[in-house]
């Protein structure tokens, strides 16, 4: 698993990531951050933006903590950061769609409805909770030296930072199996896009960038790697030697999760909630892993449970953010998830009975 993880994931997923992390970090200012998704911004706005900018990037629970990192260090707040953070694998409208075509209209509508509440009730949350770290990332930037005015203007950065994006988006661009129309259309042409943003990507870094911009750009991004990635490899570590991946059984047998995820207790559907929370789950395997178990016998409520803990949450993820924003934090977060997530699968099972 971790081989397949480091081949698959790691090459087009987290490096692209990190290096927008970076990027944030270096070209974007503290202030601007505070601006849109600091507690002083309007509600409406910090939260929109943390939760569209999410999820258009339909990244998984991993390749999220970098960008996740790079916002909430330049200053955003607790509350739309947590939003971001969830809403990164949450609202993945590929997913969300493949969701719906596979296992079923209802199935589809809950994961979308679900996720897009969840990332703004949990960033509320959590704002509540811990906004005293609010006002004092205020102070720690309001009462910071200002930021040295860099030479870029407002569509090159933009162009810039749209680069970077695209490349991550299209290089992990998945085959949409059974689809067809402008999805395949764009799965058929990925490789030509990519490289067509990287040949843009590598002109603008010729002639828009100084070289002392380019070396602290590369720093923050391996300081970003640096911290993420030994994490993650030990997680994706033990989660296969617990919990396998598709196909391949592991410590705990795959008979063993359907057997305690069918009908729709309440203890079915908190089990189905930790037990995603714990798993990995690459951007869309999720689905296949879920028809096989809805035909073992799953309930449609811990279903949607696990769909709405499970790629949003893994024990890589868990062990990354709690190095970014301590274990309190963390624990929280976790918490929220997983008692959101097993409520509104219990609710889902009595409405489709």
């Amino acid at each position: 698993m971790l081989q397949e993880y480091a081949r698959e994931h790691v090459l087009l997923c987290l490096i692209p990531a990190l290096f927008i992390a970076g990027a944030i970090a270096v070209f974007i200012s503290g202030a601007s951050v505070m601006k849109y998704l600091g507690s002083a911004a309007k509600k409406w706005l910090s939260y929109s933006v943390a939760s569209v900018s999410g999820s258009i990037l339909a990244v998984c629970s991993c390749t999220v903590l970098p960008l996740f990192a790079g916002i909430y260090t330049r200053g955003a707040g607790i509350g739309p950061a947590a939003t971001f953070l969830y809403s990164g694998p949450a609202i993945n409208v590929l997913a969300i769609i493949l969701t719906a075509r596979v296992l079923g209209l209802k199935l589809g509508i809950g994961r979308a409805v679900g996720a897009i509440l969840f990332s703004v009730i949990i960033g509320l949350l959590m704002h509540l909770i811990f906004h005293e770290r609010d006002r004092e990332q205020e102070e720690i930037v309001s009462g910071a030296a200002p930021e040295e005015e860099r030479p870029h203007t407002l569509w090159q950065s933009v162009l810039y930072f749209a680069s970077l994006i695209g490349i991550l988006m299209f290089a992990n661009w998945a085959h949409p199996s059974g689809g067809s129309g402008p999805l395949i259309f764009i799965y058929t042409l990925k490789w030509y896009l990519t490289g067509a943003l990287a040949l843009s990507l590598a002109l603008m870094l010729i002639f828009w960038f100084q070289r002392s911009e380019l070396k602290d750009w590369c720093l923050s991004t391996w300081t970003f790697a640096r911290q993420m990635l030994p994490l993650l490899f030990v997680g994706v570590m033990i989660a296969g030697f617990l919990l396998g991946r598709p196909g391949h059984e592991a410590m705990i047998p795959s008979r063993w999760v359907v057997r305690l995820v069918g009908g729709n207790s309440l203890l079915t559907n908190l089990f189905a909630s930790v037990a995603g929370a714990f798993m990995y789950f690459a951007t869309l395997t999720e689905v296949p892993i879920l028809q096989g178990l809805l035909g073992a016998g799953m309930g449609q409520g811990p279903a949607l449970a696990l769909l709405l803990a499970g790629p949003a949450l893994s024990l890589p993820n868990m062990l990354v953010i709690r190095s970014v924003m301590g274990t309190r934090k963390t624990v929280v977060y976790i918490v929220l998830v997983v008692v959101m997530a097993t409520i509104s699968g219990l609710i889902f099972g009595h409405l489709v009975l």
